[in-house]
């Protein structure tokens, strides 16, 4: 079957209307091209802050959770992906995408963003996949509220200025103007992230989802089930359930829940919620809805 080129309205098109169609039995599991000159940027979001940083970028970005199930060839002069840092590393999605897709381009760059700290990840991500032949020209973080509810308070992480605009704006640039380069990490960074890492190992609740809870004020809206990135949330008989213990606990869920009926069992401040002021709830389920409706898929 021969390759198959798409613009990038093509690919945004794809993203926006065949959410619940596999992608790579529609196109055979073809080579899929992007045509020159227009930037490619992927990104992954929880609660908008990737999805803002992406648009920034371009209009045109692609949700990774809607194309993670085609093995593809991406080629453009340039494509980024954007992120948020989770531990120290990248989300385990944006893991999977990178190593099942190939990247024919003459720049690839990484944009990283972070609330509290950054630790090492992008000296970490950039060896971690130079080993898998991926290689980033550049990487670069933007600072962000930080979505955290376990250890931060929403009400007081949004009062804070996190100069988050004139970030993206210095990205953008660099980006125009393809620079290089990875930023090289402090000892304190890779410490801290070994230490979150072995947490993570001795803890696995710390950060695989089991503290989420669903509790009976649930009133069955499905919000969760459509903002979940990994499809691991199923509304049944009125009441939200997840569906494995598989969970990349980016807290989408218990932060877009209208009726807070999803909790983290130790919170700084259960009365807050955050969702990123420039993207709506809408964009973010566009972005991760899966619609899996069997429970035992």
């Amino acid at each position: 079957m021969a390759d198959i080129i798409l613009t990038s309205n093509e690919v945004s098109a794809i993203d926006n209307k065949l959410d619940n169609i596999n992608m790579s039995a529609v196109f055979g599991g073809s080579k899929v091209i992007k045509k020159e000159g227009v930037i490619m940027i992927f990104y992954f979001t929880a609660t908008g802050n990737s999805l803002y940083v992406a648009k920034c970028i371009d209009e045109n970005s692609v949700s990774i959770p809607q194309v993670i199930k085609n093995s593809s060839i991406y080629s453009d002069n340039q494509i980024g992906i954007v992120c948020p840092v989770y531990c120290g590393e990248i989300p385990n999605t944006v893991k999977e995408f990178l190593k099942k897709s190939k990247f024919d381009t003459k720049y690839m760059y990484l944009i990283l963003t972070y609330g509290n700290s950054a630790s090492d990840c992008p000296e970490f991500t950039y060896n971690e996949f130079k080993a898998l032949g991926i290689n980033f020209d550049y990487i670069d973080t933007v600072h962000c509220v930080d979505n955290y509810l376990p250890v931060f308070d929403m009400a007081e992480e949004k009062k804070i200025d996190k100069d988050t605009d004139a970030q993206i704006a210095h990205v953008i640039k660099n980006i125009r103007l393809m620079k290089k380069g990875v930023p090289t990490a402090t000892d304190a960074d890779r410490k801290l992230h070994k230490q979150v890492a072995t947490l993570n190992k001795i803890i696995p609740s710390f950060n695989n989802g089991k503290m989420i809870k669903i509790t009976d004020k649930c009133i069955g809206c499905k919000v969760c089930e459509k903002v979940c990135p990994t499809g691991n949330i199923i509304v049944l008989t009125d009441y939200a359930q997840r569906r494995s213990k598989k969970c990349e606990y980016c807290l989408a869920c218990v932060h877009a829940c209208p009726q807070k009926a999803i909790i983290i069992k130790h919170e700084k401040n259960k009365n807050e919620r955050y969702m990123n002021e420039n993207v709506s709830l809408d964009e973010i389920i566009k972005s991760n809805f899966q619609n899996r409706r069997k429970c035992n898929e």
